[in-house]
């Protein structure tokens, strides 16, 4: 079943495009790299430039640990883990028509 994440992430205004640098290459490199991301959306608030939304599908479980284990992923959490003031990850079974 499609596996829906959505995260909301507040970074230090200093790091907000470094962030947006960082998060954009992440969601390219798992849409292109990894079978099973179907979706990646990074949307950023015009009034709060250091708040950052993403949107993101995968086709089961397995994928979303894929992601969690793919080297982009680790290289960007890890590059940018000390810019982020709040993270909040939540996740959904998306309803199929």
């Amino acid at each position: 079943m499609t596996q829906v994440l959505t995260v909301d992430f507040t970074v230090h205004a200093a790091h907000a495009d470094a962030f947006a640098a960082a998060i954009a290459r992440n969601a390219r490199l798992s849409v292109e790299r990894e079978s099973g991301c179907r979706q990646f959306d990074v949307c950023r608030d015009p009034a709060d430039p250091a708040s950052f939304f993403l949107y993101e599908l995968y086709e089961d479980e397995a994928a979303v640990a894929a992601h969690l284990q793919a080297p982009h992923y680790r290289e960007f959490d890890a590059l940018t883990r000390d810019w982020v003031l709040r993270k909040q990850v939540r996740r959904y079974l998306r309803a199929q028509p």
